[in-house]
């Protein structure tokens, strides 16, 4: 069965950019001139995805806004002869097909995807967290979906971390008759954040998933853990249980705009890979005196 559909969690307070994110959602900060959350819209459709499924709370109508037709700005851009911009306004409202789904509470990630759950129904699904900004010539989560097209069962994807860090992500544990160099890895566990010492290895989970329908019933089934959120790491270790798991290492250039720090770093990487404002901004790094 086709990946059709990706599940984009975002409801969450962005209570790390405070106070930026006091009137606006962290998915709309901008990554030089567009939102965070295009960049991943972009490539889910890149990837083949039909319907995007973005789960928002009431403080987020600026997402429904942003992929929505404005046609007030579209008669001042066509008005003043500005066409390739009126182009580029346009793609965004016709991008795919996008359906909204409140969160009530923000129960953790878990929860968010199981919000969800109706308008997937009972077929295979992406999950991308827009924090995790991936580019590249092929779209991360079209890697996936081909990983989950060979095995059949669903796919989380890993990129290699020093060990000193793997305290801040879910790390995978891969069987032991997997090579630890294969791209493509069954898994027996995930630990969530564990010490360096214990890490079963230095491969940490980011924001891509692609599910089957039976991780729903998982999520149901998965209390509540710390600060009374529903974990998705706990409920695809229920799943293991009666369906294999795999990582994916992907290939494609990975930036974390979940942090300040790593939001900073993002724009400042995604702007030097642009042609109309890398050399201007390289120069200007350059200059700086950072003694």
């Amino acid at each position: 069965m086709r990946v059709r559909k990706a599940v984009f969690p975002a409801a969450g307070w962005g209570t790390r950019f405070l106070p930026a994110t006091k009137a606006q959602p962290k998915e709309m900060l901008p990554l030089v001139d567009r939102p965070v959350i295009q960049y991943a819209m972009e490539e889910a459709v890149a990837a083949g995805i039909e319907q995007v499924i973005i789960v928002t709370s009431s403080q987020k109508r600026a997402i429904e806004d942003h992929f929505d037709r404005n046609f007030e700005l579209e008669r001042l851009l066509e008005e003043r002869g500005d066409i390739e911009m009126l182009r580029r306004i346009r793609r965004i409202g016709d991008l795919c097909q996008v359906a909204y789904v409140r969160q009530p509470e923000q129960l953790g990630l878990g929860h968010a995807v199981l919000m969800a759950k109706e308008l997937v129904g009972h077929e295979p699904f992406a999950v991308i967290l827009s924090d995790d900004v991936v580019t590249g010539e092929r779209p991360c989560i079209g890697q996936m979906i081909e990983a989950y097209h060979r095995t059949h069962a669903s796919v989380v994807a890993v990129r290699r971390v020093p060990r000193e860090q793997t305290r801040r992500y879910g790390v995978v544990d891969p069987a032991p008759d997997q090579a630890p160099d294969e791209p493509l890895l069954r898994l027996r566990g995930i630990v969530e954040k564990p010490l360096p010492e214990d890490a079963p290895s230095d491969r940490a989970v980011i924001g891509r998933y692609v599910l089957t329908p039976k991780i729903f019933e998982k999520l149901e089934q998965t209390p509540r853990g710390a600060g009374g959120e529903i974990q998705l790491t706990d409920a695809i270790s229920a799943l293991l249980a009666e369906q294999e798991v795999y990582a994916c290492s992907f290939e494609g250039h990975y930036h974390d705009a979940g942090t300040t720090m790593g939001w900073l770093k993002a724009s400042v990487q995604l702007a030097l890979e642009r042609p109309d404002t890398g050399p201007e901004l390289r120069g200007f790094l350059a200059g700086l005196d950072l003694g």
